[in-house]
């Protein structure tokens, strides 16, 4: 009955002393046994950083033991310091005659350790500021490397000759450092070189060391003593029985579950109804781009009030055939830019706003019609009309989804006001494109007054039509080709692309071409020098300055890289400002030939995998300079091969033209070509 009562046989008062809290340290030495104390040895040097907490003590070794090994000692002090005496020796005596103790940290908390000394029925504490491990510093053998080197270098640097003359001087490129993000900037901080850098720049403290008997380690010592006795100066240790009962079981902390980080284009429908409603709806439409309502409030968490969702979708999202497609403002922000072509979001907002109300007046549309109005670069076309279409064979590209009846039956007055918001942007689109929705009425709306036109009728007539151009077209074409037979030589297409007889079988209601054009062009426009009197003829005036200009500057253009350039530009002219209305890749071809521009027939190899664009390289043909005759000679090498090297250049232009500069070799493969592996390509031909 007795075994399991408490008893208490002794009762210790504990007190805190704070003297040395901020400066007491626990230094071990795990290299030696306990018993082999360096109380007794030679402390001839001691340091500390205290942000570190590094400690560093050097230390006599007794060099007349009879365990020393005194030439090992001497050839170490030969290999750390050489023959000559210096200063900054680290072995003055010739020999290894004292070894370094540097520190390493055996915990970075110490908050649960102390030092206590036991006196008179009473235990003084005093908290550890550092807990650190004295280990052996072998640096001297970094400095022995050290010298070996540099009596390498030495050596090698004098069995040159002193007279040899001085190397040429050699241009240095100069590059700025570009500004530093955030994500780099932290991965320099936790970077090891970093660390060393930092730990270097704090100074060493010099210290005076005093022996475990000296009197001033005796009177440190007393510091270890609760300078005041007095239980109230000592409140840390008087805690009520609940305080203390806390600080030995502390309640668990909840651990934070890291989440995993997915890819930036998969969405996590459990973190997804985490976000407030307007966001979830945001980004679901961001990432389905169109949506029915009904399929949207499936999505969303059970529960959700549907009279709250679509409002929050009308914030980011337009009615089109009773789908929802997400806002252009909401895929291009402001201050962005297309991540193919680089244009502006202003302008594509309005590009894609033009492609989404198209799809309200009809199912389909024709890319290429698309285009022509909105002048932006085809990649960006290709995305607008992949968001809400898919291509369909003789008809275009289709909306995506079915017209939603029900929707838009059952809000009726969501339905209205989006059709009037619809009307806004159409009021601006017109503004800004210059046209006006008659232009672009459904193909399946009612004809006021329909013509029923039998299959003889419509053969008979299309017969007459062909009779009546057919004087006019004869006399274009030959005019074409009368101007076209000047100085430069024009690749010739094959018949089927330039030559195809228009087709006539249609109504002439449904004909949006016009008739007595030649090759694509209206046919009362001479392409040989932009007369006529046609509206055209300010456009083809454009359309040569800017050929000029930009081979002027490129001076070498594939056919694919001038399209690019030709969309930049169209892309960037001011409203309403555009003279282009429709220009096709032959037209593009004719301006650069009518131009002092010629078509380089490089000889690509059969296995290249470049598009038929790309495999048209044109340069420029005539400056009026003297140079001209430079750029001339590298074509025709470029008729051979499709690349050569910068010795065969050279070797032709000093065949033909004398001596020529280096500069001027220079200048000359700068302007027109680029280098890969050695071999010299022109521009735009290099393959991947």
């Amino acid at each position: 009955n007795n075994f399991n009562r408490c008893f208490c046989f002794f009762q210790i008062d504990v007190y805190l002393a704070k003297s040395l809290a901020d400066k007491l340290y626990l230094l071990q030495y795990p290299v030696r046994p306990s018993t082999m104390t360096y109380d007794d040895v030679n402390h001839l040097a001691a340091k500390i950083k205290p942000k570190q907490q590094r400690v560093e003590l050097e230390m006599a070794i007794n060099t007349v033991s009879p365990n020393y090994c005194r030439s090992k000692g001497e050839q170490i002090a030969l290999n750390v310091d050489g023959t000559t005496y210096d200063e900054t020796n680290t072995y003055s005596a010739k020999m290894m005659d004292k070894q370094t103790f540097s520190s390493i940290q055996a915990t970075t908390n110490t908050s649960r350790y102390a030092a206590a000394v036991f006196r008179k029925g009473e235990l003084h504490v005093t908290p550890l500021t550092g807990i650190l491990q004295m280990r052996p510093s072998f640096s001297y053998l970094d400095k022995a490397d050290n010298k070996t080197r540099e009596r390498e270098a030495a050596n090698e640097g004098g069995d040159s000759s002193q007279d040899e003359a001085e190397d040429d001087a050699k241009a240095i490129t100069v590059r700025f450092a570009r500004p530093e993000s955030e994500q780099a900037r932290q991965r320099r901080i936790q970077s090891y070189e970093f660390l060393q850098k930092k730990q270097a720049e704090e100074p060493w403290v010099h210290l005076h060391y005093h022996g475990v008997k000296d009197g001033r380690s005796e009177h440190e010592r007393q510091y270890l003593f609760c300078q005041s006795v007095d239980a109230s100066e000592n409140s840390e240790l008087v805690k009520t029985p609940k305080e203390y009962l806390a600080m030995l079981m502390p309640p668990l902390a909840e651990e934070k579950v890291v989440k995993p980080v997915g890819p930036s284009n998969v969405l996590s429908m459990a973190q997804l109804r985490t976000l407030p409603l307007g966001d979830q709806v945001k980004t679901l439409m961001k990432n389905v781009k169109v949506m029915p309502f009904a399929n949207m409030m499936g999505l969303l968490a059970s529960g959700t009030d549907s009279t709250a969702a679509l409002r929050c979708i009308q914030q980011v999202a337009l009615l089109v055939q009773g789908n929802w497609v997400v806002k252009s403002d909401v895929l291009y922000p402001k201050n962005t830019c297309s991540p193919h072509s680089g244009v502006p979001a202003e302008v594509l907002c309005r590009g894609r706003d033009f492609v989404m109300w198209r799809f309200t007046l009809e199912r389909s549309v024709m890319r290429k019609e698309i285009a022509s109005i909105i002048k932006l670069p085809p990649e960006d076309v290709k995305e607008f009309l992949e968001h809400v279409a898919a291509p369909r064979v003789n008809r275009g590209w289709e909306f995506l989804l079915p017209t939603d009846v029900d929707f838009i039956k059952k809000h009726q007055d969501v339905a209205h006001r989006q059709h009037m918001l619809w009307l806004g942007i159409q009021s601006k689109l017109e503004k800004v494109f210059n046209f006006s929705k008659e232009d672009f009425m459904p193909k399946n709306s009612p004809q006021p007054e329909p013509v029923h036109v039998s299959g003889e009728q419509r053969l008979k007539m299309a017969q007459e039509r062909a009779q009546e151009n057919r004087s006019s077209l004869q006399k274009d074409l030959d005019a074409k080709r009368a101007g076209g037979g000047g100085g430069v030589q024009v690749k010739q297409e094959p018949a089927g692309d330039w030559d195809e007889p228009m087709d006539t079988s249609a109504p002439p209601c449904s004909s949006s071409i016009l008739n007595g054009s030649v090759n694509g062009y209206p046919g009362g426009f001479d392409h040989t020098n932009g007369n006529g009197g046609s509206p055209a003829n300010t456009s083809s005036l454009e359309l040569h300055d800017f050929v000029i200009k930009t081979f002027r500057k490129h001076f070498v253009l594939t056919l694919n890289e001038f399209k690019r350039l030709f969309n930049l530009h169209l892309a960037s002219m001011p409203v309403g400002r555009s003279v282009f209305h429709s220009v096709s890749d032959h037209m593009l071809q004719e301006a650069i030939l009518l131009s002092p521009c010629k078509q380089i027939m490089v000889p690509f190899p059969a296995q290249s995998t470049a598009a038929s664009d790309e495999q048209k390289v044109f340069g420029l043909w005539e400056t009026g300079e003297e140079f001209d005759k430079h750029r001339r000679l590298l074509y025709d090498l470029f008729t051979k091969n499709y690349r050569v090297r910068r010795n065969m250049i050279q070797a032709r232009l000093g065949q033909e033209l004398g001596d020529v500069s280096k500069a001027d070799v220079d200048r000359l493969l700068n302007e027109c070509c680029s280098s890969h592996a050695g071999m010299w390509y022109l521009k735009g031909t290099i393959q991947s």
